[in-house]
């Protein structure tokens, strides 16, 4: 429609990823790239306008238009929006009341409303599944269990019931789940729960999936009520803790129902539960999926030994270990591993662990170092990295690590095998995060001494690389990467270039210059010979800028020194290549910045080098041919 109205716009064609390659990346492009279903826009538009559409109550509250009904798929569907967009309130909660909303799972992840609104609007309902986490403290704990045991129907039937994150008062007593008997999905994680809770979770009849990570259980005994019927349990980081390794293993001997286990942990906290796990025959049986990330002394021969006695096992998670990296990993069929050893894993342990920012943390960082170099459009990952930030708004390290992960997947053209949609999430979400953290400085100033002190032995080392190089006369890899390096951190840091003079660093250069005639070598060292200027790239060079800059500022006290012409011809070459081969971006910064009057004065100067006189004219000439439309500015 956008080609149709502006013939004069190119199209932009999506070119999917190869489904055989990247099953899951062709999925994302199809889902993102196809339009909204016509339920959702309608959906959309009713919550948009759900103030017009709906009465009032005489405590503020809305009501649905009498004749409305909505089947207990939409309404299901019409609940998670409303959540999803933040527009469940305790005034807007009440269109759930009564009749005309047939609810079975209600999902009000982080929702702000009250117990009372809580009860009014969902604990009539024939519920089947509660997705609680992270609600506003206005919803605790025992008031969301009060209100659903008021409910024989649910007490009898509801089957999931996750709390994770959701707040427990003070003052408040044993957490009673006991009337829920038809629970089959407990999840507590990051929850004052405690191990008079869980025993009393135990003898829930039906439970067969238990969430106990991060709470304040100090003693696991109790699972062995429910020895006969767990099927997954998770208790990562259980930080109270207080038996020993051999019981907590005793009990886990126990559990042979046990299809999942989650006991992983951030590697921080150095807990080798996990490697003695590995080392025992006779447990998990019948066990299909095992985390132990950030498990220490964990290795590919203890991990690949454990899942060849247990065949049918389907996934691990190794993310912040040291395990992964043998074959064995990729040649088994139908083993899932979650770790950093390549992108199929890093983009397990970025679907695994979408809600601990721990491990979002490394698996972005590892994801950043794999995709420093991409050359390939990867949507599943980038949506997978959106996912992280919508999570974690307010976790700095997420936020930072996933900007610089989204920059990499769509920098260089590969935006263009990205849905819009897509691209327009994670815009949305890097704008959040630039509004959540206005004044973070990437260093504190200890940071920035510890970094400076640091810098210097580095720049005082490389140095001393050069000078052994030159003076064996060895020009290989090494003096060019270490030429490179020295280029990096002296550029825009006067503290490093008064560093690398100090430590001979000029004379060092010049050694460098009279023993090697090598171009490549000549162009890390800035390339300041007088014959060499003269054959360095002009605008009809066909290659692209060598470098970009975010201001000309610096160059400007290097235009007025008329006493070092060298100096003054590569400041000029810098500004006119750039300028050359980008010019709607830097002719414009020249004139924005106040360049063009110092152009102007190399021109005029009675004292100015020829040769650096012709390149102030070269510059101006490209700004006239380019920028017409300046012509109003004095200068012109």
């Amino acid at each position: 429609m956008v080609h149709f109205l502006h013939p004069g716009l190119s199209p932009r064609n999506l070119v999917p990823p190869d489904a055989q390659k990247d099953a899951s990346g062709c999925c994302v492009v199809q889902e993102e790239a196809s339009p909204y279903s016509l339920a959702n826009i309608c959906m959309n538009v009713l919550i948009a306008n759900l103030d017009e559409l709906c009465s009032e109550r005489p405590d503020g509250t809305l009501c649905l238009p009498e004749h409305w009904s909505f089947p207990q798929e939409v309404a299901d569907r019409f609940l998670e929006m409303m959540v999803w967009q933040g527009k469940l309130t305790d005034r807007t909660a009440s269109i759930f009341q009564g009749n005309q909303m047939n609810l079975k799972m209600v999902n009000i992840q982080k929702a702000k409303i009250s117990a009372a609104a809580f009860i009014k609007a969902f604990c009539h309902h024939k519920l089947l599944e509660i997705d609680a986490t992270g609600v506003h403290c206005d919803l605790p704990i025992p008031d969301i269990l009060s209100g659903l045991c008021s409910s024989s129907w649910i007490q009898q039937n509801l089957r999931s019931l996750l709390l994770d994150s959701t707040s427990v008062p003070q003052d408040s007593r044993r957490l009673s789940f006991g009337q829920l008997t038809g629970l089959r999905v407990l999840s507590v994680f990051n929850v004052c729960f405690h191990t008079e809770d869980l025993a009393n979770v135990s003898q829930l009849p039906n439970l067969e999936n238990l969430d106990i990570s991060n709470t304040l259980v100090t003693n696991i005994s109790a699972l062995l009520n429910c020895k006969d019927r767990l099927k997954s349990l998770s208790m990562h980081y259980l930080k109270c803790l207080t038996m020993t390794k051999p019981q907590i293993l005793g009990v886990i001997r126990e559990l042979k129902c046990l299809l999942h286990l989650d006991i992983s942990d951030h590697r921080q906290l150095k807990s080798d539960l996990a490697f003695h796990l590995l080392q025992q025959k006779d447990i998990l049986p019948k066990v299909v999926s095992l985390d132990i990330s950030g498990g220490s002394c964990i290795t590919d021969g203890a991990v690949e030994q454990f899942i060849r006695q247990r065949p049918a096992m389907q996934f691990v998670g190794l993310l912040a270990t040291d395990a992964g990296y043998s074959d064995f990993f990729t040649a088994k069929q139908g083993l899932r591993v979650a770790g950093g050893a390549s992108m199929g894993q890093i983009s397990e342990a970025l679907s695994r662990y979408g809600n601990r920012s721990c491990f979002m943390k490394e698996a972005l960082y590892r994801l950043f170092t794999e995709t420093f170099s991409m050359h390939v459009s990867m949507p599943a990952v980038l949506k997978l990295v959106a996912v992280g930030m919508r999570n974690h708004p307010l976790d700095l390290p997420v936020q930072f690590t996933a900007s610089a992960c989204a920059l990499n997947l769509t920098r260089q053209g590969l935006a263009r095998g990205m849905p819009v949609r897509l691209l327009s999430e994670v815009t949305c979400l890097l704008f959040k995060a630039l509004k959540n953290f206005p004044h973070y400085q990437q260093l504190s100033p200890e940071q920035i001494a510890q970094l400076q002190e640091e810098l210097f032995t580095a720049v005082k080392e490389l140095l001393a690389i050069v000078k052994q190089k030159t003076t064996g006369n060895l020009d290989d890899v090494t003096l060019l990467f270490t030429l490179k390096a020295l280029w990096n951190l002296t550029d825009e840091s006067p503290a490093a270039c008064k560093h690398f003079i100090v430590n001979q660093g000029l004379a060092i250069y010049i050694q460098v210059l009279e023993t090697f005639s090598e171009s490549s070598v000549q162009s890390k060292v800035l390339g300041l010979l007088h014959a060499t200027m003269k054959n360095w790239p002009g605008a009809s060079c066909k290659m692209s800028a060598l470098v970009t800059y975010r201001s000309f500022k610096s160059f400007f006290p290097l235009l007025g020194n008329f006493s070092q012409p060298a100096v003054q011809i590569w400041a000029l070459w810098a500004m006119y290549h750039v300028c050359s081969k980008n010019p709607s971006k830097y002719c414009k910064m020249l004139v924005e910045e106040g360049g063009l009057q110092l152009l102007y004065d190399i021109q005029e100067h009675s004292q100015a080098n020829p040769q650096a006189q012709q390149m102030a004219t070269s510059i101006l000439e490209d700004f006239r041919m380019h920028f017409m439309n300046y012509r109003s500015h004095p200068l012109c």
